[in-house]
């Protein structure tokens, strides 16, 4: 947990320099996320950290809010009023807090979240994960390119252990082959996942291969190496992000379909 917590520090703190330079117009530029300008993304990742902290410190409210839960968009068009230096105090605040209540679980410990309940140690890796990926929606649309970093194993194993879910959420049979993923990391190290003599894998680099399970990004966009049917199977269809299927992105288009939640 320690160490997810400094990561997801670090993170945000890269997140927090993709907009301290930008002026209130530059706000309203359109991300890659269809309909979504900047502000949206930094509104969502402070209303889900809100809600992280409520299923943190109150899993039974929680619970009970996921009634009243309506979509993302709404989320993001209900905090559309609010002037950049408001959203930009919103996220700090909202960060922070989560930040102190995730310090305060034990790694095993379980929350409920909008899928399947999730160990604490889960729990802070999707917020990394939301993090860097809804940065890279603000980098897009700012035209910045951001160095990966060691950080992305943690995205890189969320994606690989949410190869099931995958396909649970659309309905479709639980993949019985195994797959091996083999990735190079940015410092020239590997990461890898998956039985060594599993005959199908994919391979590429780690940034690929979080873009792809984050659906930033069409796979035959890559350079992702899937080996097997089993692995293409599961990159057309990868999603680490909890809620309904995402749409993902079109072949070089940049147009997200859908939102992650």
């Amino acid at each position: 947990m320690a160490e997810l917590l400094a990561d997801l520090r670090a993170e945000t703190a890269s997140f927090e320099a993709l907009l301290h330079p930008l002026r209130d117009g530059d706000w309203e530029r359109p991300t890659p996320a269809e309909g979504w300008a900047v502000r949206d993304q930094v509104s969502h990742l402070a209303w889900f950290d809100d809600a992280a902290v409520l299923a943190a410190t109150d899993p039974g409210g929680f619970r009970a809010s996921l009634a009243r839960f309506t979509s993302v968009d709404d989320i993001a068009a209900e905090a559309r009023g609010k002037a950049p230096e408001e959203l930009l105090a919103w996220f700090r605040a909202s960060r922070a807090r989560s930040q102190e209540v995730f310090a305060t679980l034990g790694a095993r410990d379980r929350l409920p979240w909008f899928g399947p309940d999730m160990s604490a140690a889960s729990f802070v890796t999707a917020r990394l994960m939301e993090t860097w990926a809804h940065g890279q929606d603000v980098a897009d649309a700012l035209g910045v390119t951001r160095e990966p970093t060691a950080r992305l194993r943690h995205v890189a194993m969320m994606g690989f252990r949410a190869r099931p879910y995958s396909f649970a959420v659309r309905g479709l049979p639980a993949p019985g082959e195994p797959v091996r993923v083999e990735l190079a990391m940015p410092d020239g190290g590997a990461w890898t996942a998956g039985p060594p003599d599993a005959p199908s894998l994919v391979r590429g680099t780690v940034l690929d291969f979080c873009l792809v399970v984050t659906q930033r990004i069409h796979l035959s966009d890559t350079g992702l190496e899937p080996v097997g049917e089993p692995a293409r199977a599961w990159m057309e269809i990868a999603q680490c992000f909890a809620g309904p299927p995402g749409k993902g992105r079109s072949p070089k288009s940049g147009v997200n379909q859908g939102h992650s939640g």
